[in-house]
Formats: C-alpha cells, sequence, structure tokens
C-alpha cells in the first residue's frame, strides 16, 4: 500500500517512527529507495558490548547500512554485511534476516583504538581491506556475494563504490549517528544511541539513460579522469536534493523520516509505502549451538570443557549457553 506525501500539517499518513523503514519513490525523477530512523533497537544492541564510543558509532552505521540494503530482499533470507580489515576495528559483523531480524557484532583491539584521538576518521579505525555483502536465500540456493575493496573512507564511501562496480545502478548513501542525552522523571541525565539512513537509486524505465562510467583497461596514465556519459537531468536534481539533509534530519526523533521525504520531494511528488519494522532480535538458541558442539570431535570437546562444562557466548548478544559434556562425548 502506497500514500503521496502531503504538507506536514494533513500528512493523513502514519508516520512510521523508530526503528522502521519505509520504503519510498519519485516517478516524476525516476527515483525509488528506502530510509530509517532508529532508535530503541540500536540503542540495544550496542548498549550489551562495553564499546569505545567511536566504535559504537562505527558499528551502528554498518548497521544502518545492512537495514537498508537488507529490506530490499523480496524473499525469506539473510543479508550479512562483513569488514575484515587491518584497522584497530578489524571486523564488523550485522546479519540482516528477514523481514527485520537484526544482530550484530564489532571486534576491535582496545588499545589502538584508546591510542587514536578523539573524533578519529573513521577511516582510519576501519583501515584497509575488505567489506563483503552476502545474500543467502536458503540451503537449496547458491549465495550471491559482493565484495569491495576498504582503502580509506567512511562506509558511505564504500556502498557508493559497491553500486558503481557491482551494481551499475546510480545509488546515494546518507548515514549519521549521534548520542542523545535525555532527562528522565527523576531529572537524572539519560544516554541513547539514534541512527538514521537514506537509500535513493535512480531507476528510469530505459536503461539507456544511465550513463556508465568507463572502466579502464589499465594503460590509462595515472591520474588520468577517463571520460564518462553525461547524466541525466532527473539524476543530477536529486544528487543536488539528497545533498541538502544534514546530519540531524537523519536522527532527530522531531523529524519523522516522512517530513524529510516531504521536503526533499515535494515539489515532484512522492509516495511512501508502509513500513517494514526491524528489531534487536539474535538468531542464536541452545539446539543451533548444540548442533555445532556436535560437529566437534573428541579432542576438540575435551579441549572445551572448562571447570567441568562447556560454556559459549553468543558474540551478538551476549547470552551465555552451559552444556554437560558428557551429551557430546556420548554422541561422538
Amino acid at each position: 500500500m502506497s500514500e503521496r506525501l502531503e504538507p506536514s500539517e494533513s500528512y493523513g499518513v502514519h508516520l512510521a517512527g523508530d526503528d522502521a523503514v519505509v520504503p519510498f519513490q519519485v516517478d516524476a525523477l525516476d527515483l525509488r529507495g528506502r530510509t530509517v530512523q532508529m532508535g530503541p533497537a540500536i540503542d540495544a544492541m550496542l548498549a550489551r558490548h562495553d564499546y569505545p564510543p567511536a566504535v559504537s558509532k562505527l558499528l551502528a552505521e554498518a548497521i544502518v547500512l545492512t537495514v537498508l540494503l537488507g529490506s530490499s530482499l523480496k524473499f525469506e533470507g539473510q543479508f550479512l554485511l562483513q569488514t575484515q580489515t587491518d584497522g584497530p576495528v578489524d571486523m564488523l559483523v550485522v546479519d540482516f534476516r528477514t523481514p527485520g531480524d537484526l544482530r550484530a557484532y564489532a571486534r576491535f583491539d582496545k588499545a589502538r583504538v584508546a591510542a587514536m584521538a578523539a573524533g578519529a576518521d573513521p577511516s582510519a579505525l576501519l583501515g584497509t581491506g575488505i567489506l563483503a555483502m552476502t545474500i543467502d536465500q536458503g540451503p537449496h540456493t547458491s549465495r550471491y556475494q559482493g565484495i569491495v575493496a576498504l582503502e580509506g573512507g567512511t562506509l558511505e564511501d564504500v556502498a557508493h563504490a559497491y553500486f558503481a562496480q557491482s551494481e551499475q545502478i546510480p545509488t546515494l548513501v546518507r548515514l549519521a549517528v549521534a548520542e542523545l542525552y535525555t532527562r528522565g522523571e527523576t531529572g537524572a541525565a539519560r544516554h541513547g544511541w539514534r541512527a538514521g539512513g537514506l537509500l535513493v537509486q535512480f531507476l528510469p524505465d530505459a536503461p539507456e539513460r544511465i550513463a556508465h562510467r568507463d572502466i579502464s583497461g589499465g594503460d590509462a596514465p595515472e591520474g588520468v579522469e577517463m571520460p564518462g556519459g553525461d547524466e541525466d537531468d532527473a539524476w543530477v536534481e536529486a544528487q543536488s536534493l539528497v545533498g541538502t539533509i544534514e546530519d540531524h534530519e537523519l536522527i532527530d526523533p522531531d523529524v519523522p523520516v516522512e517530513r524529510l521525504l516531504y521536503r526533499l520531494f515535494h515539489e515532484r511528488g512522492v509516495r511512501v509505502y508502509d513500513p517494514t519494522p526491524v528489531r534487536d532480535q539474535c538468531s542464536c538458541s541452545r539446539e543451533r549451538i548444540a548442533g555445532v558442539l556436535r560437529s566437534f570431535t573428541a579432542e576438540e570437546i575435551e579441549e572445551s570443557i572448562e571447570d567441568g562444562a562447556i560454556t559459549v557466548t553468543c558474540e551478538f548478544c551476549g547470552t551465555r549457553y552451559g552444556f554437560d559434556p558428557a551429551e557430546f562425548r556420548a554422541a561422538g
């Protein structure tokens, strides 16, 4: 179901609020996209780990990017975003399972992160390496994986490079994260994380309207820009409009995503579709972990025993599972 946005005084639509992805389209500009504001869900995922603020911010950006990409899946499956780098934050993992279950984890070197100045460039946290995006439709299908190099820059930059190289769809991504401090009923300050994002793609009916930059065959002199076709006027206008977005508009609870979309595209007409909720929901379970342990050799089982028990802690949600080793010795 879709509804055309009208001025804020008379939207006539149900506002999505936090933790819900809102698909939209602007027919006059051949645009389709998704936007989201995240509050309680992302705060819960970050709060259960003792991450330094810089690591929390980076992981939150990865979570929002994963939501914007994973929510496009039209089937039951999984979208996994993972980085592997040589930076102080050497791994980010965000797991999105349709229609909207999320879990996320960051691995980092405490000493290296602590040695960085406050407000350090996120690219310095990531370092160099790769970012992999994996789509899994289930056990009877082949996985699809796209890989893009991480060589400095933000996750927004990486997303743009991915779409330019792999999908060849003109795409704009905006991500924002902030810490929010409010006063509770007792007057004490309360801390929480908020994040938001917007993804816009140019998808005209006539594919020739998408200008593709030529890919160098490797013979061009260093520093020489390869020629590319002129961009479509509609896409130029879209980039100009999206370029006016300020970070606070993506995360402010008093600026719902519908209001932002109306501000950006009201002159062209913007239509929104039913929101899809996203939630902090880990997929770990005692049964799943027990299944993994049953695949261990007898030697691996013995090595896993500590104080007479096997204890497994989920890196995503922090849940601890305890097992009697005798169960797996018998299975072996």
